[in-house]
């Protein structure tokens, strides 16, 4: 796997990737590894993913040479998977299962969109296994990967002042479920009741990198 090592700040160093695929199979690859199995991997106190970067971060910044070593070696030996779905899954728990009522807003547009029914479109959504590949736009808002192509629709031309929280939407490659009411432009397409983000739990987020999720119709 090909990567580009950018500095970020003083305890950080940024890895660049291809694509979603990449960063899940690399940060896979980061959990995996024993703490205080390698010299640079004592080192690394966090890992955050997004769409194309992972950054991380180590607890002393003396040791920023030796993780940015460790990095390219991890790196080398991985493949770059072939899609977002080939990144082997990180075990972290049981697949979080999301219940939904599939009555959005935008269900018959994106019926029209894919060419699918809407009950093909509701079986298409359950019948995938998604994996969070990062955290973003708003705290407990997980940007969903790996699920059908077929649900891959473009954002809505005029997005909505206001989008009720548990809402479920496709954008683009991504899944996702609002935690809270904001504005947004995802093509809605049903509703959950699931918790997502409760600052009295541990990790307030429900979804988090790395996990892997199943939507089942309420």
């Amino acid at each position: 796997m090909e990567v580009t090592l950018l500095p970020m700040g003083r305890d950080a160093v940024l890895v660049e990737v291809g694509g979603t695929g990449e960063v899940l199979a690399l940060a896979d690859a980061l959990r995996a590894a024993e703490p205080g199995a390698t010299p640079w991997s004592r080192s690394v106190t966090e890992v955050v993913p997004s769409a194309r970067t992972l950054l991380v971060r180590v607890g002393d910044p003396a040791d920023l040479p030796t993780v940015r070593e460790g990095l390219l070696v991890v790196a080398t030996d991985l493949d770059a998977p072939a899609d977002v779905a080939a990144a082997a899954p990180h075990a972290l728990e049981d697949d979080v299962v999301i219940p939904v009522t599939y009555d959005g807003a935008d269900l018959a547009e994106v019926a029209r969109l894919t060419g699918l029914g809407e009950d093909e479109v509701v079986r298409a959504h359950t019948g995938s296994t998604w994996r969070v590949g990062f955290i973003g736009f708003a705290p407990g808002f997980a940007y969903l990967v790996g699920g059908d192509e077929r649900l891959h629709v473009p954002r809505r031309d005029t997005p909505r002042t206001a989008v009720p929280a548990g809402s479920v939407g496709l954008a683009g490659e991504f899944g996702g479920i609002y935690p809270r009411s904001s504005p947004g432009g995802w093509q809605l397409i049903g509703r959950t009741d699931a918790p997502l983000w409760d600052v009295d739990r541990d990790p307030p987020a429900l979804l988090v990198p790395g996990a892997t999720v199943r939507f089942e119709e309420a």
